[in-house]
Parts: C-alpha cells; sequence; structure tokens
C-alpha cells in the first residue's frame, strides 16, 4: 500500500457492462495503478485481470436475494483505505452515477476530505442498443430518452412512479432492475394507452458470453421475462428502430441459446 497515515485518493471507476474491451484507457489505467479495488459482482470476472498484482481485491457486491455488505459498510471501507494513503478504485458496474449509489459513497469521502475522481463508464442500456444494432433515439419520433430503476428500497416497483412520462411514446425507455417488476409496469402502461404493439426488448448479462436479448412488443414482453436467466437484466421500449418490432419475443436474437 502506498504510505501510511497520509490521505490517499479514490478514483469511481465504471466498468461498462461486463466487456473488458468497452473499459475506458482511463479506467485500465486506474485500474493498474491501484492499492485495493473494492469491486462489485458485476464489475468483476475479466476486467480485475486489469488491477495492479498486488492489489487488495475486495468484493462489495449487493445483488437482490444475497447477504452483501451494508452501504455504511462499503464507505467506512473507502474512508479507511484512504486514510492510511492507499490509491482506491471503487469498481463499479455500467456508468457508476447511473443507479450505482455513487452519491452515498461520495458524501462519505467528502465529509472524511478525501478527495476522488469519477471515471464515466459505457452504461449497460447504452451497450444493450449497441448489441441490438439500433440507436436509442430517433429524429423526430424518439427525441427523449429516460433512464429509470424498476424497482425500490423493498425491491417493488416504486409506488412514486411518473406514469405520464414511462407512457410517453416518443421517449425511449431503458428500465434497469426491471426483471421482476416490468410485467406488472406494462399492465399499467397499456391501461394508460400506450399501445400494446410498441416496440420492447428484454436484455441479459449485455457484452458478455452469457447475453441473452429477446425482442419483444409491450403487450408479450411477459412471455420474454417468464423465461428470463438470472444475469442482471433490463427492459427497453419505445419507438426503437426495428426493422421487424414484432418478432417472436421466444427467439433470442444473440447470446448462448443461439
Amino acid at each position: 500500500m502506498s504510505g501510511s497515515g497520509g490521505k490517499g485518493f479514490v478514483s469511481f471507476v465504471g466498468s461498462g457492462p461486463g466487456d473488458p474491451e468497452l473499459l475506458t484507457l482511463k479506467a485500465v489505467d486506474r485500474l493498474g495503478r491501484a492499492d485495493a479495488v473494492l469491486f462489485d459482482d458485476l464489475a468483476a470476472g475479466p476486467i480485475l485481470g486489469h488491477a495492479r498484482p498486488g492489489a487488495e481485491l475486495v468484493g462489495t457486491g449487493k445483488r437482490a436475494g444475497r447477504i452483501s455488505p451494508k452501504q455504511d459498510q462499503i464507505n467506512r471501507l473507502l474512508v479507511d483505505y484512504a486514510r492510511r494513503g492507499a490509491r482506491v478504485v471503487r469498481l463499479k458496474s455500467g456508468d457508476s452515477g447511473i443507479f450505482g449509489r455513487l452519491e452515498e459513497e461520495i458524501g462519505a469521502l467528502r465529509a472524511a476530505g478525501i478527495p476522488f475522481e469519477i471515471v464515466p463508464g459505457v452504461p449497460s442500456g447504452i451497450a444493450a442498443a449497441a448489441a441490438l444494432g439500433i440507436p436509442l433515439t430517433r429524429r423526430c419520433t424518439a427525441r427523449r430518452v429516460q433512464f429509470v430503476t424498476g424497482h425500490d428500497q423493498t425491491g417493488r416497483l416504486p409506488g412514486d412512479i411518473n406514469l405520464a412520462a414511462l407512457a410517453d411514446p416518443a421517449a425511449t425507455t431503458v428500465m434497469y432492475m426491471a426483471k421482476r417488476t416490468f410485467a406488472a409496469l406494462a399492465e399499467r402502461l397499456l391501461a394508460a394507452g400506450l399501445p400494446a404493439d410498441t416496440p420492447a426488448v428484454y436484455a441479459e448479462s449485455v457484452s458478455t458470453p452469457a447475453q441473452l436479448v429477446r425482442r419483444a412488443t409491450l403487450g408479450s414482453i411477459a412471455a420474454a421475462l417468464a423465461d428470463a436467466g438470472d444475469g442482471p437484466a433490463l427492459v427497453l421500449y419505445g419507438p426503437l428502430a426495428f426493422d421487424d418490432a414484432a418478432a417472436d419475443p421466444a427467439t433470442p436474437l444473440s447470446g448462448e441459446d443461439e
């Protein structure tokens, strides 16, 4: 560890959706110089191969339904390592500023007077669209993109969702952590007037060897969700630029099932 008793430095590094080739050059540099890497489960695997030999690798993953460190424990680890003079990488999946609880960890560092930086990563929603070969925006028909979370602290669909915004036919919506709750949301979207033939996509383990992407429609998305696997997943819906938007949702576009 570099130094003892001096003030260290924390780099919040977005690891992207899982493919190590999607890491930024800055992310690789910070991993290669870190004394300690505190990593989430979804940012593990081959990405950790870029860590400096001898660096401490500390798993801090938070996965639904599993025993995992509390947020205040993670905050304390960041502060403790930095106070010992370490160069710390806090490795988060996707982009750490999108549903990554970044604000809480930054707040702990600011309160302790510890300097930090944020290294952006490729968001999994962007990577999912790339895997499909489509844009998230379309001139005149999809001028707005919205990223939303599929569950609250209890694991349920948030009770204060902005249904009018989510049912906007001119917006592309990317819903993270949507596997358990999107079927219920789809019913509400249909009741709010969003057409049943609105294109939708279920994307799981994007950019990894286990990638599975299924096309559907809002009216048929429940079938795709019923056949979902165990990997991290999201749902995209809206005016997506498919040639065959009503493709059979049971047919994977890519992944190990091909």
